[in-house]
């Protein structure tokens, strides 16, 4: 149990009707978790607002209510204490109840559009061959040390946030590598969180559903370094054309990478093949099993945080050459009879783009490239048809298929793709709603040294249809009617 007063120090009080010497077990900001122990926070969510569940909360004996807007009919015996902003109380009261985890270990935060689960990854993986137990944050899973947790958003909420880092503190870990998407930035789940350093990994077309304009998607990611503590370091990719205004307003210090600009931490790629990737990083050569220039920036930005945090050059190149690509990121496989497949997450215009140029890079030109692709439903739906141009653009052969159309109908979702489709395109692509078909149809269709790109959703297990989450594996299925061609 902790005091209500204590929960509360640091967040922006408008008024208090009650009191704050209130013992608090908990937190909650879904109405039906709350109990006589809680707090309740009403948060005025992008579909509800939880302001209208306040009353629910005091059916369940809550009696101690977190708003931006006191009710106009109060109860007797509640607390209410108004707030200039919920989301941003939520997340204060989290890390002041769990005692302010982050400053506890070594958190690295890395945003951006793309590569975020990536280098996330390569992180836990090499700071655990360093030696450390560390945690780690990701779209894909939630680890702390070898220990699995099942991921449900890039970012947790504030409260499960502030909940892992805790445990991770009291398990033991020394760091934790954390994913920051813009949806938390915005909605200040990461406020309060002591990041020692932020890397940035690129900004391009995404989540204008949400955002709206692509000039607000950029100022919430720049918002990140924003925050970083003049103490922190922040390091960005100066061959993104928005990568140095990430840095412009940041206390922290400042760093960089880059490919192609003069820069503190500088790579080139020797040789690029299916293979793996051959590149001097700042003047040592480096083999690795990650393939494309997209990881080449991913494995550079691994490679100066650990040198940023002051871990030995030479044992940090060793171990980055032992480490194998994430699952759902360029991830390759190949029938017996010698076609090839990559399952890869692209789910923008810009990842689609950069997979198909690598692609397109390391063939000899003598196979057909078949790009299987798909949209989101009740996502950005601006990048559909520039999902399907970008395909046809770099591919021989498109299937446009289904993605998770979620509550949408994916015939309708692949019509918007189709608008994107020029007509010279026309005869190369093909529309098959059903994802096995249009994959099997794929498979069908290609000849020994083919190469087929299934983009979209990469590690995820799993297609949403209306609500409902079937069971699905891009990579397992390909795998699977691999075996039945083979027989």
């Amino acid at each position: 149990m902790q005091q209500l007063r204590d929960i509360l120090y640091g967040v922006n009080l408008i008024q208090v009707i009650g009191s704050t010497d209130v013992a608090i077990e908990a937190i909650v900001f879904d109405s039906r978790k709350a109990t006589a122990n809680t707090v309740f926070v009403a948060i005025k969510g992008f579909t509800v607002d939880g302001h209208n569940y306040i009353s629910k909360a005091i059916e369940l004996g809550c009696t101690s209510i977190i708003c931006e807007a006191i009710p106009t009919e109060t109860s007797e015996g509640v607390n209410y204490i108004q707030v200039k902003d919920s989301h941003q109380a939520l997340a204060l009261m989290a890390n002041n109840f769990y005692d302010e985890p982050s400053k506890k270990l070594t958190l690295v935060g890395i945003t951006g559009t793309n590569g975020k689960t990536t280098c996330t990854t390569l992180l836990h993986k090499l700071f655990t061959q360093l030696g450390y137990k560390v945690g780690l944050l990701s779209t894909v899973v939630n680890k702390i040390g070898d220990k699995e947790i099942p991921s449900t958003h890039t970012t947790p909420d504030a409260v499960g946030l502030n909940a892992l880092l805790a445990q991770m503190v009291e398990e033991g870990c020394t760091h934790c590598f954390m994913e920051v998407s813009s949806h938390a930035i915005h909605q200040h789940r990461t406020t309060g969180l002591d990041f020692k350093v932020g890397g940035f990994t690129n900004i391009t077309h995404d989540h204008l559903d949400y955002h709206k304009t692509f000039k607000e998607y950029i100022n919430v990611k720049k918002s990140f370094f924003d925050h970083l503590s003049k103490e922190a370091f922040a390091i960005t990719n100066l061959d993104d054309k928005n990568g140095a205004v990430m840095l412009q307003n940041t206390k922290a210090k400042k760093l960089s990478y880059s490919l192609k600009s003069v820069s503190d931490f500088k790579a080139k790629v020797l040789e690029n093949q299916f293979t793996g990737l051959v590149l001097n990083m700042n003047g040592t050569e480096l083999w690795s099993r990650l393939i494309g220039d997209f990881n080449a920036y991913n494995l550079l930005l691994v490679y100066a945080i650990a040198i940023t945090l002051e871990e030995d050059e030479l044992e940090v190149l060793t171990q980055l050459s032992t480490l194998e690509s994430v699952d759902g990121r360029f991830q390759y496989t190949k029938s017996e009879s010698g076609i090839i497949a990559i399952v890869d997450y692209a789910h923008t215009p810009d990842a689609l783009a950069n997979v198909l140029g690598t692609i397109n890079n390391i063939r000899t030109k003598n196979e057909t490239v078949f790009t299987v692709v798909g949209c989101g439903g009740d996502r950005d739906k601006t990048k559909r048809p520039l999902m399907a141009g970008i395909a046809c653009e770099n591919s021989d052969k498109v299937v446009i298929t289904s993605d998770n159309p979620r509550t949408e109908n994916p015939e309708t979702i692949i019509e918007e793709m189709m608008t994107g489709v020029e007509g010279q395109h026309y005869k190369k692509t093909l529309s098959i709603t059903n994802r096995k078909e249009a994959i099997k149809t794929a498979i069908s269709m290609a000849q020994p040294n083919d190469i087929i790109l299934i983009a979209g959703k990469g590690h995820e297990t799993y297609q949403e249809i209306n609500g409902v989450k079937h069971d699905f594996d891009d990579m397992a299925i390909t795998k699977e009617l691999f075996k039945k061609l083979d027989k």
